[in-house]
């Protein structure tokens, strides 16, 4: 059997991984919340979408990709066929959207339909892991400990179901980010854990193997991960809050009490006052009632 190592790179990759978890877990879970607080269906569609994205895409498949590059085998180089890899994070996203979808959408019965959406998620994200592990092309054969890769299947599960009740409780943002280190501990612990199951039996060879290098998918997989990264936080950034729309609606009634107040020959409206269009949200204590 060949040597396999899991941290060619030192500590560097698995950090890397871990705080890719924990950040996308953030973002996640933080989408979650809005999705709880959304006004309309298109609203929670979106939001659910981009939780989708942010847990399945970024806290899971991102970091199973970069824990990848610490990866290697003695006696032999490592490819990665790009549909299976791309298939992959598709695999992710729409299995945490599925689960997702399951636990928040629907009323009672939420135990049963966390833990439902947790066995989907946590399934699809085993297959997002061993359809990766399926990508790769070396010389030699490849063997999986039928024990371990249960446990892994198992650990996936059981972190998808906790991922999944988090979305529906948790609220406070020291929560959400309490939340996301353990989630990362799990992603991370399922990954390895499936890592471990793998044994190599290598094939020395010549021959030029199909796919691309992990080092030469980085670029175009790091830059789809930042620029995704920023679009999620910008657009929970620019979304309104609960506080935004209790405002937008506290205003509105405030002008129309002011507007039925103001007689047909009434002065111009002085600056700061409801008529001008000027007054805030935190002229509300000042406000004549």
């Amino acid at each position: 059997m060949a040597q396999i190592h899991h941290f060619d790179h030192g500590w560097i990759t698995p950090t890397i991984s871990y705080v890719l978890s924990v950040l996308g877990s953030m973002l996640g879970l933080t989408c979650a919340i809005r999705f709880r607080s959304a006004a309309g269906r298109g609203e929670r569609v979106w939001w659910l979408t981009l939780a989708s994205v942010s847990i399945g895409g970024t806290a899971i498949w991102s970091m199973h990709f970069v824990a990848m590059m610490g990866f290697s085998v003695t006696g032999t180089a490592i490819r990665y066929d790009i549909g299976l890899t791309l298939a992959s994070a598709i695999i992710a996203v729409v299995a945490v959207g599925v689960g997702l979808a399951i636990a928040l959408l629907g009323k009672g019965a939420q135990n049963i339909r966390i833990v439902s959406g947790g066995v989907v998620a946590g399934l699809g994200v085993a297959a997002m892991h061993y359809t990766g592990m399926a990508a790769m092309r070396l010389h030699g054969e490849v063997s999986y400990s039928m024990s371990r890769v249960g446990l892994s299947v198992g650990i996936a599960v059981v972190a998808a179901a906790v991922a999944l009740w988090l979305a529906v409780t948790v609220r406070r943002p020291l929560v959400v980010f309490a939340a996301a280190l353990v989630m990362g501990i799990a992603v991370n612990g399922m990954h390895f854990t499936g890592m471990t199951a793998m044994s190599v039996d290598a094939d020395p060879s010549t021959v030029q193997l199909p796919g691309a290098t992990a080092a030469g998918m980085i670029v175009p997989i790091g830059v789809a991960v930042v620029f995704g990264i920023i679009g999620l936080a910008y657009a929970l950034m620019s979304a309104p809050t609960e506080e935004d729309r209790a405002a937008s609606a506290y205003l509105a009634q405030r002008r129309e009490e002011a507007a039925a107040r103001i007689p047909q020959q009434a002065p111009p409206p002085t600056p700061g006052s409801l008529a001008s269009g000027a007054w805030t949200y935190r002229d509300r204590d000042r406000s004549p009632r």
